[in-house]
């Protein structure tokens, strides 16, 4: 899996028991923080914590999307998407907004991929960016990856 991103940052640990926890672990980040932490942006061009939120709500309108066209579909090319255009509206969504869209939908998601059979994990789809196949269940490793990239960057600040 050299050419996917994130994947290598589970070292081992299983992607779905990742992906159930995150919201849990996010929120002991975020419980606590003031409005001033949330909205401040560590350095210019970075995203403040509530943009970092707003993120992954959208991030997990694509998953919830990708997983369930790959399952749909025989051997489905998903749609790549630009995270910096998306951004620019970031404004009109307050923090409570994105982090409650967050966990409704990772809830989603969670009981998707809990319903899989080991069938459906080995369903392919191509990236047209990356090309080659990858399999429904290295969706969930590069969920489970990203999650781990952005809890970790947060725990930083």
């Amino acid at each position: 899996m050299s050419g996917v991103p994130y994947v290598g940052l589970l070292e081992g640990r299983d992607a779905a028991k990742v992906i159930a926890e995150t919201p849990v672990r996010l929120g002991m980040i975020l419980d606590g923080l003031s409005t001033a932490e949330i909205e401040a942006r560590p350095a210019p061009g970075k995203w403040s914590v509530r943009e970092i939120v707003a993120h992954l709500a959208d991030c997990e309108v694509v998953w919830g999307w990708r997983l369930r066209q790959v399952l749909g579909e025989e051997h489905a090319v998903i749609q790549p998407f630009e995270q910096d255009a998306w951004a620019k509206v970031y404004d009109a969504y307050s923090f409570e907004l994105a982090w409650a869209t967050f966990k409704a939908l990772r809830a989603w998601n969670v009981a998707f991929v809990g319903a899989l059979s080991e069938t459906d994990k080995r369903k392919g789809y191509t990236h047209p960016e990356r090309g080659g196949d990858e399999t429904l269940w290295t969706l969930v490793e590069i969920m489970a990856g990203h999650d781990l990239h952005h809890l970790a960057g947060l725990k930083k600040r």
